[in-house]
């Protein structure tokens, strides 16, 4: 029988293949969509947002729930409750219909993810733990790849409703597996639940994604997004200063405390800003700025999937033989490197060579990516693994929000200064800019022990020469 380090991850990859694949299926079809529902395309983003911000208000209960309830049933729970949102997705017939089953799909898909990996993180070994999760990320990485095809496929030969309803057979799997395979972990304690704390994460998250998604993108007045900022800030800040007045918070932000964790996820904030901009500039480099059709693009711009899962069997050997520090350090200045390279990308370059360089920027990218949040855990007692999980899932959210602003806003102000349309040499600085946040996330790993994570990397640094000890005390 196959061992848990690998069932377990690809087990949880089907609830994780499902949200993907149904996000950039989704975004292939809105034309499609809105023509049906005699809609304008731009309406049918809320059906998007929707989505995101039904994650971002539920993730903070996850760990919760599968602590009380037990984390195969909440798994269950959550693919179930994702699978008949995609019905209803399928058999909608308005926006407004549309918006709200993928809320259903949102509440479904922010217990999936956080609960699924705190399976794995309570039942693997952590030396065997960066494997794992690289297993858990190579399914899931296949629905960015199959996503715009796929998508394309079923609007141009069947009907848009199928992008939904293939979901089915994947939760019933999904289902299945999690029923015959899954432990049911649960908490020792059974804290209260933090009423009040959710309140406050739940609307501060909520308004402060509502505003820094559509900062820059002019799809609401500015006073409306700054507003909402500004409200998002406020209660998310009432409830950093109430989290440190009582036993269990809903978000554990004391885990900061801990030297890897912090590093980590402030590094992932900071690299997911930089390399979370890039799907939103690079198809519109492609696009707007080359000329190329949607198709054309996305056959380009779907290599860096690629490059990512490639890099899913050489992360455990690369951490074994260089450990966190370092390769967290060096691959985060590579990889801003690649981010930054598509602003040299020109009509004239040749699309084998654009193909070939998001390829390999896709294999540092998945790099940094496996690395950091196998390092979040690392020093994580196993009774709050839950609230790990819940940290990390709202970190996550936070900074791939920003990301799509900056990107907007370096892309806008470019065009201002320019004062003409929009062009090629238009996306030139939001590529720097992107980039060079990609490389400083490099810095707060820079604080990290030599050793850190070794238990789970298995590197073990040499031993330092005891003359040049001797030297150096002298």
């Amino acid at each position: 029988m196959m061992p848990d380090r690998i069932l377990l991850p690809l087990i949880v990859a089907c609830a994780l293949f499902m949200e993907n694949l149904d996000s950039t299926v989704l975004s292939t079809a809105l034309p499609a969509i809105a023509e049906d529902f005699g809609a304008n395309p731009v309406h049918l983003k809320l059906a998007l947002t929707s989505y995101l911000l039904a994650l971002a208000v539920f993730i903070p209960a996850s760990g919760w729930l599968a602590d009380r309830y037990g984390a195969r049933t909440v798994f269950r729970l959550a693919i179930a409750v994702f699978t008949l949102g995609s019905i209803a997705c399928g058999l909608s017939g308005s926006i407004p219909e549309i918006v709200a089953a993928r809320i259903v799909q949102g509440i479904g898909g922010s217990m999936m993810m956080p609960v699924g990996r705190l399976v794995i993180l309570r039942s693997v070994q952590k030396h065997e733990l960066v494997g794992s999760l690289a297993w858990l990320t190579i399914p899931a990485l296949l629905g960015p790849v199959l996503g715009p095809p796929v998508g394309g496929f079923i609007t141009t030969f069947f009907e848009w409703r199928w992008i939904f309803w293939i979901n089915v057979p994947v939760g019933i799997l999904g289902l299945v597996l999690a029923t015959l395979y899954l432990p049911d972990i649960r908490g020792e304690e059974r804290p209260r639940f933090d009423g009040r704390g959710f309140l406050l994460t739940a609307f501060g998250l909520a308004l402060f994604m509502t505003g820094s998604t559509t900062l820059g993108l002019g799809l609401l007045p500015a006073a409306y997004v700054l507003l909402a900022l500004f409200a998002g800030a406020v209660l998310l800040a009432i409830y950093v200063v109430r989290s440190r007045r009582i036993a269990n918070p809903i978000v554990d932000l004391s885990l900061l405390r801990i030297p890897t964790v912090g590093a980590s996820l402030l590094g992932t904030l900071l690299f997911r800003i930089g390399v979370g901009a890039t799907p939103f500039l690079l198809p519109l480099l492609l696009q707007v700025g080359f000329g190329m059709t949607p198709f054309q693009s996305g056959m380009i711009t779907f290599s860096a999937a690629i490059g990512a899962i490639a890099m899913k069997f050489a992360a455990p050997p690369i951490l074994r033989r260089f450990g966190f520090r370092t390769v967290l350090i060096v691959n985060a200045v590579i990889a801003g490197a690649f981010v930054m390279l598509p602003a040299a990308f020109t009509p004239a370059t040749p699309v084998a060579v654009m193909t070939g360089l998001l390829l390999i920027g896709g294999f540092f990218r998945s790099l940094q990516f496996t690395s950091v949040n196998a390092l979040a855990y690392a020093d994580i007692p196993l009774e709050k693994m839950s609230r790990a999980t819940t940290l990390t899932s709202v970190a996550q959210q936070l900074s791939l929000s920003i990301g799509i602003s900056i990107g907007a806003i370096a892309l806008e102000l470019t065009v201002e200064a320019t004062g003409g349309a929009i062009g090629p040499s238009s996306f030139v600085p939001a590529f720097l800019v992107v980039g060079a946040l990609t490389v400083l996330s490099a810095l707060p790993f820079a604080f990290l022990a030599r050793d850190a994570g070794r238990e789970m990397s298995g590197h073990r640094p040499a031993a330092p020469d005891p003359v040049t000890s001797m030297r150096d005390r002298g």
